[in-house]
């Protein structure tokens, strides 16, 4: 038995393998198609990518055909290459260039030898393309934007690299791919499929038809529209009101966490990253350290929050039964929370409440809040953990999970960040006390204040942010519907609520309410550093406005960051009232406010520095409040945060 069954496995698995190579060799076509077949050409029949269109159905983004010259080195034969240059106006040294660049991709596949000419340049090459044999036109689909706004939130496309052809076999030389904004997010789904075309040739190298009668033959598929989230009429306005200004604006509808808009200043119009001078301008807007156009300073950008994270601490407190509505706390216009530390106040002084502590922005009173939150645990270690976990639940400390492809996650401190800054020693409440009025260690972004607000104006609860609002044909993804609850009860809102509604009725922010429309709010205001000729200056201060509206039935969350703005009630918050008056109401009636930030230019504070050789790099952001947060230090030791016990 055994001295059979040994040549009786040797025979079948040969049988197999020999079947196998039959069906390879003769019956399945589909290995000569992946090979690098002379015989074989290969079209591509590039879709339209799907059309962008605004909540209200306003079409934004659309197609223009474009076409590349590609060339197949191998295959040129014979070439005037003075007449050739001459056509596209290319010198010689180009032409040696691109050809070198081709070679390397592949001799015998196509790649772009020139891209995206147009109509004008398309029907003159077209006339004499059968003198220059290799050389073939492919056409494409280009961006054609209906709008001169929203550049960051639709990206723009761009050409692969070589990097991007290896890693993802579905590109080739030439094709093009989203970038930034929903073009990145959502390529596949914009992209479309290609359509494939195999057209066999004889041994002149002559096509001769399709490849197995076009048994292998694709078609191509158009890429499927999106509908976004955004609002277009306010996401123009929100970019024309910070013309001249630096900074981001993020809103969000409370009850389903779609964006409403996403404003950062300085943009561009997108459509000067489409055609030719494409690489040009791309190019120079990349280089630009100085405005930083391409950096999304609603998703990028982390500060300090200052005064708005006085609404956290409160709520925080309120939870921990740290404090209760009632509680009261002196304030003798600043707060003496160590030894030879005092923290200035600017409220009104005297006794106050939470209310009147919210909408007079109080120091002394949070302080305290924040430091009795701590100290009811055994250790301030547990109580800085509590404290974080709460700020977690509000989307704090981590990123959102939206559908953009680019943020930061902004922090949120614990025990471990202080047992090692502290290394050695035993650190307290008040040793971390500045993190009460949105100093210390944490940092928050546009659109993470924007949640936090969505938050409170849903009394607990958000729904991740998101961009796209549907997807022709398919679903948007389950976690956007998915609630979120934050670790505070809901009659705590309510309580906190009632003192933001009073920062325009009575507080910071009095003077910028609007006629019709309740809102709530809250002011803040960092201060900035940079280095100038490698000595830390101190700018003009950031203006920083959170707020929600209508009071009782919230429509939209927002939160703006002006960089040298000044005062939060300066510049920030009049952007907030008419943001909020022009999705609530569609119209503006606050004229003066309007007037006054349309006509108000930063650029001179922003070009006192431009002449000498400066970093644009913040190298450090503190927080304080139109009620400006100073610390008076009495000590030796020059602190700005509370000193080592």
């Amino acid at each position: 038995m055994r001295k059979v069954l040994l040549p009786t496995i040797i025979f079948i698995a040969t049988i197999l393998l020999v079947i196998r190579l039959f069906y390879l060799q003769v019956i399945d076509d589909t290995l000569k198609l992946k090979s690098d077949n002379n015989a074989i050409k290969i079209k591509y029949d590039y879709p339209e990518r799907g059309y962008i269109y605004d909540r209200n159905g306003k079409l934004l983004v659309a197609n223009q055909p474009s076409y590349d010259i590609m060339v197949i080195p191998k295959d040129v034969k014979d070439l005037d290459t003075t007449e050739f240059c001459a056509l596209l106006k290319i010198t010689k040294e180009d032409f040696l260039t691109k050809m070198a660049k081709a070679k390397v991709y592949s001799p015998r596949l196509p790649s772009v030898f020139l891209a995206q000419l147009n109509k004008k340049e398309y029907a003159a090459f077209q006339e004499v393309q059968r003198n220059f044999t290799g050389f073939y036109i492919q056409k494409r689909a280009l961006r054609d934007y209906q709008v001169a706004y929203g550049a960051n939130v639709f990206g723009f496309i761009t050409q692969v690299n070589d990097k991007i052809i290896e890693k993802n076999k579905y590109y080739n030389s030439g094709d093009l791919i989203g970038k930034q904004g929903v073009e990145e997010s959502y390529e596949d789904i914009l992209r479309g499929i290609k359509g494939v075309k195999y057209i066999q040739k004889d041994k002149y190298n002559r096509e001769i038809g399709s490849y197995k009668e076009g048994k292998f033959d694709t078609i191509a598929v158009q890429g499927k529209d999106i509908t976004l989230s955004i609002d277009g009429d306010l996401q123009k306005y929100g970019e024309e009101l910070m013309v001249n200004k630096r900074g981001g604006i993020v809103a969000i509808e409370p009850k389903t966490g779609e964006i409403l808009a996403l404003v950062t200043a300085p943009s561009y119009d997108p459509a000067i990253l489409v055609g030719r001078q494409r690489s040009k301008n791309y190019t120079m807007l990349y280089h630009d350290s100085i405005a930083k156009p391409l950096y999304d300073r609603g998703l990028l950008a982390q500060y300090p929050p200052g005064s708005p994270f006085k609404i956290l601490t409160g709520l925080i407190a309120l939870q921990e039964n740290a404090i209760d509505e009632n509680t009261t706390v002196v304030c003798n216009h600043g707060f003496s929370y160590a030894p030879g530390r005092f923290m200035r106040c600017h409220c009104h002084g005297g006794v106050m409440q939470l209310h009147r502590g919210i909408y007079e922005s109080c120091n002394t009173f949070f302080s305290t809040s924040y430091m009795r939150t701590l100290d009811k645990f055994s250790d301030a270690s547990v109580g800085v953990d509590v404290w974080s976990k709460h700020l977690k639940t509000f989307g704090l400390g981590q990123f959102m999970g939206y559908d953009l492809p680019t943020g930061r996650k902004g922090n949120i401190p614990t025990s471990k960040t202080y047992n090692k800054v502290y290394k050695g020693w035993r650190w307290s409440s008040k040793t971390i006390v500045s993190n009460a009025i949105g100093q210390g260690e944490v940092l928050m972004t546009p659109m993470q204040l924007a949640n936090m607000m969505a938050t409170v104006a849903n009394r607990g609860y958000y729904y991740t942010p998101h961009i796209v609002r549907k997807i022709k044909g398919k679903p948007i993804d389950k976690k956007f519907t998915t609630k979120h609850t934050a670790t505070i009860d809901r009659k705590h809102f309510e309580t906190m609520i009632s003192g933001l509604f009073d920062v325009y009725n009575f507080g910071t922010a009095h003077g910028l309410n609007v006629e019709g429309i309740d809102i709530c709010g809250k002011t803040g205001t960092a201060e900035n550093f940079a280095k100038v000729d490698g000595k830390r200056v101190q700018l003009k201060d950031h203006s920083i406005f959170v707020a929600f509206a209508p009071k009782d039935d919230p429509k939209i969350a927002i939160a703006i960051l002006v960089e040298n703005g000044g005062f939060g009630a300066t510049i920030a918050g009049p952007i907030a009232s008419l943001m909020i008056e022009k999705y609530v109401k569609r119209k503006i009636t606050r004229k003066d406010l309007e007037t006054r930030i349309l006509a108000k230019d930063l650029q001179p504070e922003y070009n006192r520095f431009i002449a000498k050789p400066i970093k644009d790099t913040l190298i450090n952001t503190k927080v304080a409040e139109p009620e400006k947060v100073t610390i008076k230090d009495t000590s030796s030791v020059k602190k700005s945060t509370a000193p080592k016990p």
